[in-house]
């Protein structure tokens, strides 16, 4: 997780990927309409595979959390 960053004034206080201007919301966004992680790591080829994994990972903590603070 150490790969997903928060840097206030960056890309609106969004959290990003080591610190570049590549959210996680932009990585997911582009997973979901189809593209694969070899899709992303050609359009991004700033990106690492860990780094599309970190989002995967960051997305279902997130995810899980939600959840389990609704349920209590």
């Amino acid at each position: 997780m150490n790969r997903i960053t928060l840097e206030p004034g960056k890309r609106g206080g969004r959290l990003c990927i080591r610190g570049l201007r590549i959210t996680v919301y932009d990585v997911l966004s582009m997973l979901s309409s189809g593209m694969t992680q070899q899709d992303v790591l050609a359009d991004f080829p700033e990106l690492e595979p860990e780094d599309v994994l970190a989002v995967l990972a960051f997305a279902a903590d997130h995810e899980h959390r939600v959840y389990s603070l609704a349920v209590q």
